[in-house]
Order: C-alpha cells, then sequence, then structure tokens
C-alpha cells in the first residue's frame, strides 16, 4: 500500500503539489508512519493563485514561505470525510484552526471545497481541494 507522497507522486492532477512537497521536504514527513490527513490542492486549485506565486514559492530561497502554505493542508490523524460535521475545528501541523462547514452534503474548510478522494494509503488520508489554502 502506497503512502501519502507516493500517492502525489503518480496522481496526474496533483504536480504541483508534488513539486512543492519535494521543494520543501514534505515528501519525508508525508512518507512517515503518520498517520496524516491532506486536503490536497489540485493544479487547477494552484492556477487560481495569483500568477507567478507558485513559481516564486518554489525558488529555494522561498521555502519557508512555502512549507508554511503547505502546512495549512496537513493534519495530524486520519480525518475520515463521512465524519466531518458543521462545526467541527480541525488544526493543522502548523497550529492554524481551520473551520468545518457542512451544508446540502457540501464540505468547506475554510473558504475551500474539499471532496472525498478514495486512495489506499498506509499512513493516512487524502482529499481533494479545490483551492488552496493561504
Amino acid at each position: 500500500m502506497s503512502n501519502i507522497t507516493q500517492v502525489v507522486n503518480v496522481d496526474k492532477n496533483l504536480k504541483t503539489l508534488k513539486r512543492s512537497i519535494h521543494a520543501t521536504d514534505f515528501d519525508q514527513l508525508l512518507s512517515s508512519r503518520g498517520p496524516f490527513t491532506i486536503f490536497a490542492p489540485s493544479d487547477i486549485a494552484f492556477e487560481k493563485l495569483e500568477k507567478g506565486l507558485i513559481e516564486t514559492l518554489l525558488e529555494p530561497q522561498n521555502s519557508v514561505k512555502l512549507s508554511s502554505l503547505l502546512s495549512n493542508h496537513i493534519f495530524n490523524g486520519s480525518i475520515v470525510f463521512a465524519d466531518l460535521k458543521d462545526g467541527d475545528k480541525l488544526t493543522s501541523i502548523n497550529g492554524k484552526e481551520q473551520m468545518i462547514h457542512v451544508k446540502n452534503d457540501a464540505v468547506t474548510l475554510g473558504d475551500t471545497i474539499v471532496h472525498a478522494k478514495v486512495s489506499k494509503i498506509s499512513n493516512g488520508t487524502m482529499h481533494s481541494a479545490d483551492t488552496v489554502i493561504v
């Protein structure tokens, strides 16, 4: 069974996330035992950012800023999509609290729409996100 890093590495819709986690060494964290939950922004989500921002953040001198951005998407523990309830609060690995909203079966984490993503992952859970959590 694959870990989170391995799943990201082969997903054709997560190329920017793949580059980002390798640029920040989060690939090491997301390959470790865990469990972790990642709300994985797709390439389309990264395209919504200000033009040129992600390329700037991928420069080695900006790895701390990129790490901070990615930390907003990673949570300790395995969070099952079906267990998310309106009003739940989740704390990311960087200590930022995110509020869950559930309305008409749509789940948002802050302002980010979250979708269930079923992957066989050995060290946690991965959900897809339609925007980058900044």
